[in-house]
């Protein structure tokens, strides 16, 4: 493949200090085009507690024209944490958003966080529906629809999906591999698995891997898929799993490509967008979402800090 060519318009959202729910991070953007308007759902951070963090979602919207001018934040969470016990008790970030037109409703596939003592934390994927294009989501269920199994025991998360027809849906998302221990801190180490669904809810995972592993204990993260100069193409964030809190080995946005969707080569190269030498996005790039817009593609990303002080966006303009 040629090196893709883009044109950056740099950060279009900051979420510093704007409400009590909102004081940092603007994680996992993902984009839903309206009639009048782009909105882009996001995971942000209020203070920390004695206990950590609570991650939760929301919304920017924006004019859907360069320079992509804020048009209103989202004055609440799009839907409430879940209670005791439950798998989305301390943390709600977003995977995908979908229309899904016959019904009227809008979908969205969320990570669920809780808390544990072994380990700092686990992931399972949730499912949630809004009838009112996207301000507020109710849960499909009261547990996830993607949990742990034989083959995928730890972690499932950040759900990237495709509906390529009514009974025809594909996800890709994380799965946890294995757990180390690094200065008496236990982190995880999580790759990219495929699962195929008739109906968007029972879903069959492939135990294969998907993305080919390039640096030492590699985690990968937020597989966008996309077609491109006649062949499918796929954008991931990565990062090495050891001392990663650094821009030598923080998150990097990878690509691969393939012809029939099954059969995929690495070639991080013909991305095409790098860190910045100073500013937001100087040490990291990460969360990566491609989407069409007035018949251009289009891509969403986050920088340092992973998506502490918020994301940018792209267009494509050669490939």
């Amino acid at each position: 493949m040629n090196v893709m060519k883009w044109k950056k318009y740099g950060r279009i959202f900051d979420p510093t200090n704007r409400a009590p729910f909102m004081m940092s991070y603007a994680q996992n953007p993902n984009a839903l085009e309206a009639d009048d308007r782009l909105r882009i759902f996001f995971t942000c951070r209020g203070e920390k507690s004695s206990t950590g963090f609570i991650s939760q979602t929301a919304y920017a919207d924006f004019e859907k024209e360069p320079p992509f001018k804020l048009i209103e934040v989202a004055s609440n969470p799009v839907m409430t944490l879940g209670g005791p016990g439950d798998f989305d008790e301390f943390g709600i970030m977003p995977g995908s958003v979908i229309s899904v037109p016959e019904s009227n409703e809008v979908w969205m596939y969320y990570v669920g966080w809780t808390r544990m003592v072994s380990v700092p934390y686990k992931w399972q994927v949730g499912l949630a529906i809004s009838e009112d294009g996207g301000k507020s989501f109710r849960r499909y269920s009261r547990g996830p629809i993607l949990g742990g199994e034989t083959f995928d025991p730890y972690l499932q998360a950040c759900p990237r999906v495709w509906r390529f027809g009514p009974h025809d849906w594909l996800m890709y998302y994380n799965s946890g591999t294995e757990w180390n221990t690094i200065d008496n801190k236990m982190e995880s180490v999580y790759l990219t698995r495929k699962a195929i669904s008739c109906d968007g809810i029972n879903w069959s995972r492939e135990e294969p891997l998907i993305i080919p592993t390039k640096v030492e204990s590699e985690c990968q993260t937020s597989a966008s898929l996309f077609r491109t100069q006649d062949r499918w193409a796929m954008l991931f964030s990565y990062r090495y799993g050891l001392d990663f809190r650094n821009r030598d080995k923080g998150y990097r946005i990878g690509l691969i490509h393939s012809d029939d969707r099954e059969n995929w080569r690495r070639d991080d190269d013909v991305f095409g967008i790098n860190v910045s030498d100073s500013g937001w996005d100087s040490e990291m790039l990460c969360y990566p979402h491609v989407f069409d817009l007035n018949s251009k593609k289009h891509v969403l990303y986050c920088g340092n800090y992973f998506g502490r002080d918020g994301f940018g966006i792209a267009e494509l303009i050669e490939n």
